[in-house]
């Protein structure tokens, strides 16, 4: 009998290194400022030097990345002392007027349309994936990811982008 042995993670610099840019436009996309972005990145970061072990490999360990951003993005999101702030208008340097046009519109897209928007474009994932990660239909996903770009044709056409 082979006895295996569990999968240990590199050190957390690395792991930190590894993720902080999947994690920060991950929690960018769904809170919009980069303040908030910037208190949920640490808490994730935080999580996992206290966690930083029982994951069975890096999928995993990407997969929780992906959760915890999502739940600390939407705690903070729901927060009462949140509802009761207005947001500060923020406006980001783009290199390309194409790529700061884009920003403005997803911006406009329900929370939920551009978190699978940012998942399957920047991310990479499949619908499968984010079917695990997110605790959705594969269906339901395809449908959010249609309905989504239909969205933004629509915002862009509105203002003549296309």
């Amino acid at each position: 009998m082979q006895s295996e042995t569990p999968w240990e993670p590199d050190s957390t610099e690395q792991v930190i290194r590894r993720y902080s840019s999947m994690v920060y436009r991950l929690a960018f996309a769904r809170l919009g400022n980069r303040y908030d972005t910037d208190e949920v990145f640490q808490e994730v970061f935080l999580r996992y030097v206290k966690k930083a072990s029982g994951f069975t490999g890096e999928e995993h360990l990407k997969a929780w990345m992906i959760r915890v951003t999502i739940n600390c993005s939407k705690k903070l999101k729901n927060s009462p002392w949140r509802l009761k702030t207005q947001p500060l208008r923020e406006d980001l340097a783009f290199e390309e007027t194409q790529n700061a046009d884009l920003y403005r519109e997803l911006q406009r897209l329900p929370e939920k349309y551009r978190e699978v928007i940012h998942l399957f474009y920047y991310e990479s994932m499949s619908l499968e994936e984010m079917s695990r990660v997110l605790n959705r239909k594969n269906g339901t996903l395809r449908t959010q990811l249609t309905r989504a770009r239909a969205m933004l044709r629509e915002f862009m056409r509105e203002e003549d982008y296309v």
